[in-house]
């Protein structure tokens, strides 16, 4: 029977970007197999932010992806009870991860596990975070307000009839 390196991988995953992708797909050159715990709204809420995007939704856009061989939800409670039951060889996090190596290490020993952690490196681009992209989106949303508005205070004088002026007697 060979032997399956099973590589792990967490996150709220709310707005999907480029620099989920870049981790997923860094993660699973880790290993044989990608299995993605996607959090809560519970855990979420707790960890990060309010998700936009709710869990169901989340979860059924990272199994979607290529580089997931599978994915399931996170446990509420607890977040470090899932390792029971996905058991795995090595754990992958995001540079930007509040998750303490040393504690989840601590968590897998507690466990039997031999699971190794590794911080990902941080990907370079634009629109790389859900914050960043909420952002973009209220800024693109602002423009096209100021432009409706300056559009309909150009229609409005161009509707309006014109004025006379009167003559002055000089």
């Amino acid at each position: 029977m060979a032997f399956v390196v099973r590589v792990m991988a967490t996150g709220v995953f709310d707005l999907l970007h480029p620099g989920h992708v870049y981790f997923l797909r860094e993660a699973r050159a880790l290993g044989d197999e990608l299995w993605v715990v996607v959090a809560r709204d519970s855990t979420a809420r707790k960890f990060k932010h309010e998700p936009i995007m709710p869990e169901a939704a989340r979860f059924q856009m990272v199994e979607s992806l290529k580089p997931v061989d599978r994915a399931v939800l996170g446990h509420e409670g607890n977040i470090y009870d899932i390792l029971d039951e996905i058991r795995p060889d090595i754990i992958a996090i995001g540079y930007d991860q509040v998750h303490s190596e040393e504690r989840i290490l601590a968590e897998c020993r507690k466990r039997g596990l031999a699971t190794k952690v590794l911080r990902l490196p941080k990907f370079e681009g634009d629109l790389v975070g859900t914050r960043k992209i909420v952002r973009k989106v209220a800024e693109w949303l602002a423009l096209q307000e100021r432009l409706d508005k300056v559009e309909r205070g150009t229609a409005r004088r161009a509707a309006d009839p014109p004025t006379r002026r009167r003559k002055r007697n000089a």
